[in-house]
């Protein structure tokens, strides 16, 4: 996960939106309320609906797959209408309002057991739903500590306006790319912590997986699964899915245990590694299909590496 890396195409592609539009819509929302704020938000889906194109492309693209059919124009103007709507509430979320939410858990046992443990691990997202409503079952589990490992250079106006809600209990933040990350990574994961990492996207024509999601080939990084297994941890599947008004649904599942991988073994371990990410894109492509307008990657997701990159091809019973 270098930052020689060539820069895939969602970190090349320019951070959209005004900080003083931003600002203004984030003091709106925090003091006139989430049912006002919600009307600005048609403005600003409005807008990228309109002057996105590349990103209609893209969604059109998704959508088909997702859905089986073609997607008509309300269907992209709600998937852009849900994104807003998880980016206002994180607003709320980093504040600790989780009254204003309707949030139910699955897997939460999960969660308690590696906390009662102390036993660090991995929690692999994705750019799907809100990660955001973790911090919900942090407020339930009080012991339980966070750090995200993030690339954070796409995002930097929209984390700025994030702050302004003076977040409380606020996660470890660890910036990918950087040369001590692994480091900082491996101290949260000693003192118990749990790990966050958003999967589903390569920084750049790093090594891959080819996987078929969604009816084509897609190609899903294999830094950070390598890294767990590096680093003996266990691995959960987190998302946590919008479903409209003020409804969220996180769910924990079981992804991969490297705690007893034998790092002599080398072919092993990467067998391991390799279907632990097709397990992943399985686990992403269930909760697409059931929950389609939750997926946030408004760029060519199908697109393949360069020519001598490598990519781990599917198994024959996965053809």
């Amino acid at each position: 996960m270098s930052a020689a890396l060539e820069p895939s195409e969602w970190r090349r592609r320019a951070e959209r939106g005004s900080p003083l539009l931003l600002r203004t819509m984030a003091w709106l929302s925090l003091h006139w309320g989430r049912g006002p704020g919600r009307a600005l938000l048609h403005l600003v889906a409005g807008y990228y609906f309109l002057f996105a194109p590349g990103a209609r492309r893209s969604m059109r693209a998704y959508l088909r797959r997702a859905l089986g059919r073609t997607p008509r124009a309300a269907d992209r103007y709600r998937l852009i209408l849900y994104f807003a709507n998880t980016v206002q509430d994180r607003l709320y979320m980093l504040s600790g309002r989780y009254d204003r939410f309707e949030i139910t858990v699955q897997g939460e046992a999960l969660i308690r057991e590696l906390v009662d443990t102390r036993s660090g691990a991995f929690l692999f997202g994705a750019h799907v739903g809100s990660f955001e409503v973790l911090r919900f079952i942090g407020d339930r589990q009080p012991d339980l500590a966070v750090a995200m490992a993030m690339y954070e250079d796409n995002a930097r106006k929209l984390n700025a306006v994030m702050a302004s809600a003076r977040p409380r209990n606020a996660p470890q933040i660890i910036a990918l790319g950087h040369v001590d990350a692994m480091l900082r990574i491996r101290e949260q994961l000693d003192q118990g912590a749990l790990v966050g990492v958003l999967a589903d996207r390569r920084l750049g024509d790093e090594a891959a997986v080819a996987v078929d999601f969604l009816g084509a080939r897609a190609h899903l990084p294999l830094g950070p699964m390598r890294a767990a297994a590096l680093l003996r941890r266990q691995v959960l599947f987190m998302v946590g899915l919008y479903r409209g008004g003020r409804r969220y649904h996180v769910v924990f599942e079981p992804l991969a245990d490297f705690t007893h991988i034998a790092r002599a073994r080398r072919a092993e371990a990467v067998e391991a590694v390799e279907a632990a990410v097709r397990r992943y894109g399985r686990l992403l492509e269930q909760y697409c299909r059931s929950d389609p307008y939750n997926w946030f990657n408004f760029f060519d997701f199908w697109a393949a590496p360069r020519d001598g990159v490598h990519a781990a091809q599917p198994r024959a019973e996965e053809e």
